[in-house]
């Protein structure tokens, strides 16, 4: 199908009025953050009351796509996969900053900020343990919407639970695997997170609103900030982008509760972290698991994000919590809440 305003046909097939109007919000893996503090943003401002934001991603079913003719008898005709990274390449774009593909990327920060392969597989590991404990106490039952579907000759199958995560990965399997990005490098796929589908949604709403609707809030969005930096290394993006919401807070480190860090690859995970000043262990640090182990659809992740930290501050009593990303094209993006 083809679906370039998400947001407003996912209102028109819900059952909304077709008054209620719909808009998609584009920064490649933080556009489901994005729209979370946008929306809040038009809350606060006057300009909305009660508001839906989120995001979805559908990496299973992203087409191969192949560009017009350039010139009237061409004979070069390139197709391209547009499930994540480049393609309709810009000239100027390749000539100044590079086209490294996202897992390349991983590859830089590694190198330039001394990432041990060692110490990526460490972190991988911890994050697909934590997601095995989480699933398994329950924790994520109170946030997965499970999604039926039918089949002609057998019952209905529910979906009620992630399929991305390896509850039996070990230490020897993550140090087995190649490393077919670079070289000598450091980046696999037990490493990095996977190809995935999702979608979240939340609802956001002004006290009168919430009150007059009969909302009981989880959570109130603090403030949301984005940050720029080469693209070549767009996994260190999170670290500038968690500096400013901070400052815009008026909060420190030692304030958080919770991080939600989303783990494109545990390359830029452990630079970020320790850029931050955070121990590698840190329990603050994705307490449920992150992406290695539960996947990174990627418009959907920043929203989800923001609802596990959410869902998890009521759980625990905590205060506040972070949740920051990277962002392919060289940003970050970083989102404080706190419990109410």
């Amino acid at each position: 199908e083809d679906n370039r305003n998400v947001a407003r046909m996912s209102g028109l097939l819900s059952g909304l009025p077709v008054t209620v109007p719909g808009a998609t919000i584009n920064r490649l893996c933080g556009s489901g953050m994005d729209a979370v503090g946008t929306a809040a943003r038009a809350i606060r401002t006057g300009e909305a009351s009660l508001l839906i934001a989120g995001g979805v991603e559908a990496m299973s079913r992203a087409p191969f796509v192949m560009g017009k003719a350039e010139s009237a008898f061409s004979r070069d005709a390139r197709i391209y996969d547009t499930t994540m990274g480049w393609r309709f390449v810009n000239k100027l774009m390749q000539q100044q900053y590079g086209i490294d593909s996202m897992p390349e990327t991983a590859e830089n920060v590694a190198a330039q900020f001394s990432i041990a392969r060692a110490d990526q597989d460490a972190f991988a590991l911890w994050s697909q343990r934590k997601a095995a404990a989480a699933i398994a106490r329950g924790d994520f039952s109170a946030e997965i919407v499970p999604v039926t579907i039918p089949r002609r000759k057998q019952d209905p199958l529910v979906i009620s639970a992630d399929e991305h995560p390896r509850p039996d990965t070990t230490a020897e399997g993550l140090a087995s695997l190649p490393t077919p990005f670079r070289d000598n490098g450091t980046v696999t796929a037990g490493n990095a997170s996977g190809i995935n589908d999702g979608a979240c949604a939340l609802l956001l709403a002004s006290a009168a609103a919430a009150a007059e609707h009969g909302l009981e809030p989880m959570a109130r969005v603090v403030g949301m900030a984005c940050s720029g930096l080469e693209p070549r290394i767009m996994g260190y993006g999170p670290v500038e982008a968690s500096r400013k919401v901070l400052q815009l807070a008026g909060l420190s480190l030692d304030a958080i509760d919770l991080i939600e860090l989303n783990e494109a690859f545990a390359a830029q995970g452990l630079a970020v972290t320790r850029a931050l000043d955070l121990a590698d262990d840190d329990a603050r640090i994705n307490p449920l698991g992150g992406a290695i182990a539960l996947g990174h659809p990627l418009g959907m992740s920043g929203a989800r994000l923001v609802a596990t930290a959410a869902h998890q501050l009521r759980r625990t009593g905590g205060r506040y919590a972070l949740c920051t990303m990277c962002i392919g094209v060289g940003q970050g993006i970083a989102l404080v809440l706190e419990r109410v």
